[in-house]
């Protein structure tokens, strides 16, 4: 996932999106929506998951913020002015810098081929099909494909972003996409909170012109209500993660898939027989619970919440505190979104070679840099695969120094994303669009309507064929025909 900061610059060619109600207590409003605003982000009917993308070279070592600027890729002729790609050049680098200033991918024979065409790039080139102005940088220091960043550039949009940023890095790549002469953000689409957080910090000015803020992670929504609560949210935001198009289908059968591929890539381990704990039983922790279970590994659950504690219990797993297993786990999985679930004293009384990676959001979950001391060393066995030595010769594996492991060490099925794309880009056609006083400075969901009309742009895929009901029936339910179909207060 990444950060844009979008510009709509032509209102004009956005679809307008109809809401007529919000109050959560009445019936809710039909969507008036082009299928041609959306449908570029959903995949064809009868096919499957893109082929993924081929891994990528390491970036090599870059100056920090300050240190001068980066080799800019101009964009092709009539495109968006000031496109740039924030990557250094390297003579031995897999990519090959064309005339024109642009990137493509060069195979070891010196073939030239096209960039792959992923969701995030989709959903950059609908906002930008759809008549806004988009600038991008990273959520995380290691989640940009940096092929994806050239050819967005080659396609005149500003990218800030490389894998494998330092935290200096980051903050420099998010202040270069907003903090340009003349440019003015009028829609802000954030994953983490980090961009909003620093135009707050940094230009809250800015907000005077700031239609809307689209946020789509916990930790980002969590801030966005800290905001609110406390008075200083100053424009309307949506909170996408909790739309059930994200928390059922992105949270739940994404991680469920790409947290066996981020374990294997990294590791080449069987997950056969393994004592796994898995801190946190929500949407993520459910979808790591079931991959692992299914491949014959032995599963723990660590939870706060009593209603997910006992779904975990009837789903067959054993519910513990993690210091009841701490000593005898061979891997150790963060799902909660919160901070220190891993402490120094857990990772002091892991076994040897235990394997601890994050499945959240922030890199807060497990406490790294407790392991930063002089009688603790580090060893880099592989990229975003580290060994933690103790002197007695104990070591654990750290994946992806504690960030990200999805984003950060495997690939992330496109299909499941193209559902949260198209969720996001409603979110901001509808903030866009709305006439002043529809919403206050607050935080929003988006209406059950918009997500039935994500989930169905997406069963042809499937060749699925959905059943109508009939006029009795409707009347029978007290449904309209065309929905929504669940009432708010639904649980999927």
């Amino acid at each position: 996932m990444s950060v844009q900061v979008v510009s709509a610059a032509a209102a004009a060619k956005v679809p307008e999106v109809e809401l007529k109600d919000l109050s959560p207590s009445e019936a809710e409003p039909q969507l008036g929506l082009s299928t041609a605003a959306v449908s570029a982000m959903a995949p064809p009917a009868g096919g499957g998951d893109p082929e993924a993308p081929a891994p990528v070279a390491e970036r090599p070592p870059a100056p920090g913020p300050g240190s001068g600027p980066a080799a800019a890729l101009s964009p092709a002729a009539g495109k968006v002015p000031q496109a740039s790609a924030m990557k250094r050049s390297d003579p031995h680098h897999q990519h090959q810098r064309h005339r024109d200033g642009g990137e493509a991918l060069v195979s070891p024979d010196g073939t030239v081929t096209e960039a792959p065409r992923t969701v995030k790039k989709v959903l950059m080139e609908t906002l930008g099909a759809l008549g806004a102005q988009c600038r991008w940088a990273a959520c995380n220091i290691y989640s940009t494909l940096n092929e994806v960043a050239a050819a967005l550039a080659e396609n005149g949009f500003p990218v800030f972003a490389w894998k494998g940023e330092s935290e200096d890095d980051f903050w420099w790549c998010i202040d270069r996409c907003v903090n340009v002469e003349g440019w003015q953000p009028n829609m802000i689409l954030d994953d983490g909170g980090d961009l909003t957080h620093w135009i707050y910090k940094k230009y809250p000015n800015m907000f005077k012109k700031i239609k809307g803020i689209v946020e789509e992670s916990v930790t980002g929504v969590h801030r966005l209500y800290q905001l609110s609560k406390a008075g200083k949210l100053c424009v309307p935001a949506m909170n996408v993660n909790d739309s059930v198009t994200k928390q059922k289908f992105d949270n739940l059968y994404c991680c469920r898939e790409s947290i066996l591929d981020g374990l294997k890539r990294t590791t080449d381990m069987m997950f056969g027989g393994k004592q796994v704990v898995v801190c946190g039983y929500g949407e993520v922790g459910k979808g790591c619970c079931a991959a692992l279970k299914a491949m014959g590994s032995i599963v723990y659950v660590t939870e706060i919440d009593p209603i997910c504690a006992l779904q975990a219990c009837m789903d067959g797993f054993r519910l513990v505190k993690l210091n009841e297993v701490i000593r005898q786990v061979d891997i150790v999985i963060t799902c909660t979104g919160n901070k220190n679930v891993v402490t120094r004293e857990h990772l002091d009384r892991m076994k040897n070679s235990c394997i601890v990676c994050n499945m959240g959001h922030s890199n807060t979950e497990i406490d790294v840099a407790s392991l930063r001391t002089p009688e603790l060393t580090w060893e880099r066995v592989r990229s975003q695969v580290d060994h933690v030595i103790w002197p007695d010769g104990k070591r654990i594996v750290l994946l992806a120094e504690g960030r990200l492991l999805n984003l950060s060490c495997s690939t992330v099925p496109t299909f499941v994303l193209s559902i949260t794309a198209t969720t996001q880009a409603l979110a901001l056609i509808e903030l866009y669009n709305a006439p002043e006083g529809r919403y206050k400075q607050d935080v929003y969901l988006l209406p059950k309507k918009m997500d039935e009309y994500v989930a169905s742009l997406h069963l042809p895929t499937f060749d699925a064929h959905l059943t109508e009901l009939t006029d009795e029936q409707a009347k029978y339910l007290g449904l309209n025909k065309n929905g929504p179909f669940k009432p708010n207060y639904y649980r999927y």
